[in-house]
């Protein structure tokens, strides 16, 4: 069996690809380094992440490909799932010898990396609902975010047309970064040091200090309007929990007291 292992780097996926064809041969699996390797491996190729190869191998792609699923491959990305390196590998080496397969869903490689983008994309329409922002003293709204995938960067967009009259953050605690609005410009930032920072991490609540002085008046107002919205005989919780799962709670203003 021949196994390939890369740094996990979308680059390093794509340089996998370039060495595939270059060295004539076609690995069994692809791994990222530190996985457990199969019993049965006779031969395992190191792969070394070349941005050149990497440029090469995506403008062929762009070449064999719609638009559609060039974006559904760099979405499927964005999972950041170990479960998609093999199938995304095999997919894309299968486009240089087969062509546009991207809408052949009987073949099993398209079929779960198309899946997995999917996942993406729902979790990018659930930010764009549950992101609740509070007010600090010098006018910046915050929210802090923890998504199971990485969708920040396909929903930054969405937030800096709607809210372009304000700055703001909306930080990942999870990934450890976030986007700064100005009102100009969207900045990518981290901190050196997020013991410092001026909300929890836990629950996404501003310091007392920081928070604007009528932002609380208006989280207990919103809370108090969630509940009276609330009709007690026709509660069902399964429903509320399919439509807003309980891990997005936390941070969810009418759900914190």
């Amino acid at each position: 069996m021949t196994v390939y292992t890369f740094d996990g780097t979308m680059d390093g996926l794509l340089s996998a690809v370039f060495d595939s064809f270059a060295l004539h041969e076609q690995p069994e699996q692809l791994l990222a380094e530190g996985e457990t390797l199969p019993l049965f491996c006779n031969h395992l190729y190191q792969v070394t992440t070349d941005e050149e190869k990497a440029r090469r191998v995506w403008t062929g792609l762009e070449k064999r490909l719609s638009r559609e699923a060039l974006k559904l491959i760099s979405v499927s990305w964005l999972s950041e799932l170990p479960e998609l390196y093999q199938p995304l590998f095999h997919y894309l080496c299968k486009v240089f010898r087969q062509g546009d397969i991207s809408r052949n869903f009987a073949d099993n490689d398209v079929l779960v990396v198309t899946n997995i983008a999917r996942k993406v994309l729902h979790e990018q329409l659930r930010m764009k609902q549950f992101v609740r922002f509070q007010k600090a003293k010098d006018g910046t709204y915050l929210s802090v975010v923890s998504p199971d995938h990485n969708v920040l960067p396909i929903v930054i967009d969405h937030f800096q047309d709607r809210f372009n009259d304000q700055p703001w953050l909306i930080y990942d605690a999870k990934r450890h970064y976030g986007y700064y609005y100005d009102g100009r410009q969207v900045i990518h930032i981290t901190f050196e040091d997020e013991s410092a920072v001026p909300f929890s991490l836990q629950n996404g609540q501003l310091n007392a200090d920081v928070l604007s002085s009528d932002d609380q008046l208006l989280q207990d107002l919103w809370r108090t309007y969630f509940k009276a919205i609330c009709i007690k005989e026709r509660m069902n919780p399964r429903k509320q929990l399919k439509d807003m799962p309980r891990r997005y709670w936390k941070y969810m203003t009418e759900k914190n007291k």
